[in-house]
């Protein structure tokens, strides 16, 4: 049974508590990673084979494809195992197990542990009773997983530091874009935000960036905000468990789609990224069209867990 060395662990739950050092040594490890990785399979595990003989348990409240496959292929080949489970085969949903108890039958168990959850409390009720570094796969208020791995691919497609770029966001203020302004603390770079009036990020978030001394660019006109971007990103107006009036919201948001005429106005080599699933945010010209990235995102998504992973156990090389 694995016993963690409790000093050098770390826990990946906001960016906003991660070192700027820290969150670059992870994107330096990840693009090493990656480069090993030209003749390997899916499956074949690195030479290295840092985390043989480790286990990650994973656990999923809402739905998910890329963070599931993505996580469970980074720790296989790391040289690990992987575990995942569904709340509803716990006794913690359906016996009254506690978060505690389960806490500590799961850091008997495994080595690290990785939630996707609905519930922030219970996420950070998670981080004060395990003994093992837990990993944010994705909570109502963030997603740092998605953002750090967006930071690679943008820096992989030009070839410089993000914090010489300009990166838009149109659409929803919901958790991703909660990492990405967070992130653009942490790397320095300038953020752009198209959405409609109403529906900005909210106070605490502006509260922040004001104690950071950050500023970002607000436009409730989608033309405005896209002007001179080296990036556009976008999400799903309407998530899974989304606790809104549907069709009122998507009406908002009508004219906050990434059409090609946004595209248009942003600078001309401009990428377009979404972390997926889709929706009517983006124009099907935009998705497919040869500055849409998003499968190589999508992908490098392996690549930046096994450098997480690596970080929370405290094996960065």
């Amino acid at each position: 049974m694995f016993a963690p060395n409790i000093n050098s662990m770390q826990n990946f739950i906001n960016i906003k508590d991660i070192s700027s050092k820290n969150l670059r040594d992870i994107l330096i490890d990840a693009k090493k990673r990656k480069k090993l990785r030209k003749k390997f399979d899916f499956l074949d595990i690195d030479s290295s084979a840092p985390l043989k003989g480790k286990l990650l348990i994973q656990m999923f409240e809402k739905s998910s494809l890329r963070t599931r496959l993505s996580f469970y292929l980074a720790i296989k080949q790391l040289g690990g195992s992987v575990l995942t489970l569904r709340p509803d085969e716990l006794h913690l949903s359906k016996g009254g197990e506690s978060i505690g108890d389960t806490a500590k039958i799961l850091s008997s168990f495994g080595s690290i542990f990785m939630l996707r959850t609905d519930s922030d409390k219970k996420l950070n009720e998670f981080k004060e009773h395990l003994s093992i570094p837990i990993i944010n796969g994705l909570s109502p208020s963030s997603h740092p997983t998605q953002i750090l791995s967006d930071i690679f691919t943008i820096e992989e497609l030009k070839k410089r530091p993000i914090s010489k770029l300009n990166i838009t966001w149109i659409g929803d203020c919901n958790n991703v874009l909660n990492s990405l302004i967070a992130a653009s603390v942490k790397f320095n770079f300038n953020l752009t935000i198209g959405c409609p009036k109403n529906y900005g990020p909210n106070s605490s978030i502006l509260k922040w960036l004001n104690e950071c001394k950050k500023k970002i660019n607000i436009f409730n006109n989608v033309i405005k905000a896209a002007k001179n971007a080296d990036v556009i990103l976008t999400d799903k107006v309407i998530s899974i468990n989304d606790k809104v009036n549907k069709k009122k919201k998507l009406a908002k948001f009508k004219n906050f789609a990434v059409t090609q005429k946004v595209i248009n106005k942003a600078k001309k080599n401009c990428i377009f990224l979404h972390c997926l699933p889709r929706g009517s945010e983006v124009e099907e010209s935009v998705f497919t069209s040869k500055q849409s990235k998003v499968w190589q995102q999508a992908a490098n998504r392996v690549h930046v867990q096994k450098s997480i992973i690596l970080y929370c156990l405290g094996k960065l090389r």
